[in-house]
């Protein structure tokens, strides 16, 4: 009961973040809680709340998506998600982790070092939809590819974080189905999303308007730096 009650208030304080910044609460969650559960059964359990996040980001932004970009980005990044599922059960969960804190850093890395000089040709763009939906598939997590391929693509962070969440819930939603069919599934993640789901549901509903009020140079900044610091706690763990 400690660790669902540790779980919740993490989830809650992470995944506000992610609905504010766009994204950032899987790994963040990750290296806090890492010390109660394994990191596998964390990546499995963030599916509801990386989908929660997104559909009530969607439901309450007046924003619409354009469907031709949305489909040709999601075609590309299916593609890399059959790369990234049967990777997710190949690695054991040591290697696992390692690639995992390496991934997160390398992008936190290169989100503080260079925020504003990510441009791709058509050809780039469909380069990355593709590894976002490899490293969606295989660690729960495309944020920081899938944002910097949107914040190269669109000037206002509003459309950035609109497009970011359409791509999270469809990709999530894919995840979700995968996990079902495969039975990854196992009592102690129902437990754990029984027990924090409606925790995160009601947070997430009023926590969401909270973006409107972040200037655009902090919400790039403190983003980078989150995922960083995230990236490095859980290569030390």
């Amino acid at each position: 009961m400690l660790a669902l009650a540790v779980l919740t208030a993490v989830c809650v304080l992470t995944y506000t973040f992610e609905i504010v910044f766009g994204l950032a609460g899987t790994i963040l969650m990750l290296p806090l809680l890492s010390f109660f559960y394994d990191t596998k059964t964390l990546v499995v359990y963030s599916v509801l709340p990386q989908i929660l996040v997104a559909a009530i980001g969607l439901i309450r932004s007046p924003k619409k998506v354009d469907a031709r970009f949305m489909a040709r980005m999601l075609f590309f990044a299916g593609l890399g998600a059959i790369a990234g599922f049967a990777l997710f059960y190949y690695f054991s969960a040591t290697v696992f982790q390692m690639l995992l804190a390496s991934a997160i850093t390398a992008a936190g890395l290169f989100l503080v070092i260079a925020p504003h000089r990510a441009r791709f040709g058509p050809k780039g763009m469909r380069v990355m939809d593709t590894l976002a939906g490899t490293s969606q598939a295989m660690f729960g997590i495309s944020g920081p590819i899938a944002m910097t391929r949107l914040l190269a693509t669109f000037p206002e962070k509003a459309a950035v974080r609109h497009y970011a969440f359409a791509f999270f819930l469809a990709m999530n939603s894919l995840r979700a189905v995968e996990y079902l069919l495969h039975g990854t599934y196992t009592e102690q993640i129902a437990q754990m999303m029984v027990f924090s789901g409606p925790f995160l549901a009601i947070t997430l509903w009023f926590s969401n308007q909270l973006h409107l009020h972040i200037n655009e140079q902090v919400f790039r900044r403190v983003v980078a730096w989150m995922i960083l610091f995230g990236g490095l706690t859980l290569f030390y763990r």
